[in-house]
């Protein structure tokens, strides 16, 4: 399997996109084996790494986010992230693992010391390449779920939140998160810009807001592009532009990223 990497590297437009495959075909196999202990009957894959290996986002990400949708089933990172380890350590990776579980939100950090001087990415030994998975376990109600087979790295069956769920969960982080976070506005240009990509899911957007202390009103279909558009004048732009770079496919331009653009798009989706 480590063959398979250096391939990825040797294919790589450059060492910025070599990175970016290489954490990609890592989140690939921990799905897998996330899968393989039944993890996907309990949990829904969401999040920019999700909209990637479903939807083809032309972005690269670095976590690995799931919500507990069947919490009658469960799924503990605990018992079954060592798994993972023995899996990858057999094959000739050196593996880390870092778990907190103490809140509602579990984490862990799979590392791989090394990995990154053995495949020329860099001229430091002790440099760590890390995957960071989260798993929400009180997840706001209302996201709707499907299952998919899809094709990248490896062949995988991923129950996941529906296109409306997944908008939700971005327009969730966008008007909630403090900081500028490019990686949102770039992906939230990326849904507005497809006219077939269907209306957020309010009930999930709601009740996210409502968990996370919103203050403002509740939203609906007339007012949720307005309230995203005010949103929009509190962001640095060129600070947007400059954290996802690192992250696109080559060829995607991130100048694209402006709040001319995203308002023109969000004046579509208005009433």
């Amino acid at each position: 399997m480590k063959e398979r990497l250096r391939e990825l590297v040797q294919g790589a437009a450059e060492p910025g996109h070599a990175l970016n495959l290489v954490r990609e075909y890592l989140q690939a196999r921990i799905l897998g084996s996330i899968q393989r202990a039944g993890g996907m009957v309990a949990l829904a894959f969401c999040g920019g790494t999700a909209l990637r290996f479903l939807h083809r986002l032309p972005r690269f990400s670095e976590d690995l986010d799931f919500s507990l949708e069947n919490k009658d089933r469960g799924f503990s990172l605990r018992a079954e992230i060592p798994a993972l380890r023995s899996e990858l350590e057999a094959e000739g990776y050196e593996v880390g693992l870092k778990l907190s579980d103490r809140r509602a939100v579990h984490s862990a950090f799979v590392r791989f010391p090394g990995l990154m001087y053995e495949l020329g990415l860099s001229g430091r030994r002790e440099q760590v390449l890390s995957v960071k998975l989260e798993i929400d376990t009180n997840p706001p109600p209302g996201a709707r779920c499907e299952t998919s087979v899809v094709r990248r790295h490896l062949t995988l069956q991923l129950q996941h939140h529906d296109r409306a769920s997944l908008l939700a969960g971005k327009l969730h982080a966008v008007l909630q998160r403090p900081y500028t976070k490019g990686r949102d506005l770039h992906d939230l240009l990326w849904y507005l810009a497809d006219p077939g990509w269907p209306q957020p899911n309010l009930t999930l957007l709601n009740n996210a807001l409502r968990q996370t202390g919103w203050g403002g009103e509740k939203l609906t279909a007339r007012s949720w592009a307005g309230v995203a558009e005010k949103k929009l004048r509190e962001v640095d732009f060129d600070l947007a532009q400059k954290d996802v770079r690192p992250f696109l496919e080559p060829g995607v331009d991130p100048e694209l990223i402006t709040a001319a653009n995203l308002r023109r798009l969000l004046k579509q989706r208005g009433p």
